[in-house]
């Protein structure tokens, strides 16, 4: 097993290898950038959702209108207390 060691250390470790931690960092760090533009977008649509709601919501609100029942022809019921 020394004899394996020695020849591992002996060896010359490639060029890229030295630039392979920057390349995993960049990476991480556009990811990171990328999520963090998601929420923002993610946030804006849906303030901008909610607010056309409320706005739609307020603006159109019909007036309110007894409901008729849903069988004019069935005698009413012995429970209904009207």
């Amino acid at each position: 097993m020394d004899d394996e060691l020695r020849i591992l250390n002996a060896a010359t470790m490639p060029a890229a290898l030295d630039t392979l931690d920057d390349r995993v960092l960049a990476a991480l760090a556009a990811r990171q950038r990328e999520a963090a533009a998601l929420k923002r977008t993610i946030a804006l649509a849906a303030f901008i959702s909610l607010g056309g709601g409320v706005i739609a919501g307020s603006a159109f609100a019909p007036s309110a209108v007894a409901a008729s029942p849903l069988t004019p022809l069935v005698p009413a019921s012995p429970l209904d207390l009207r």
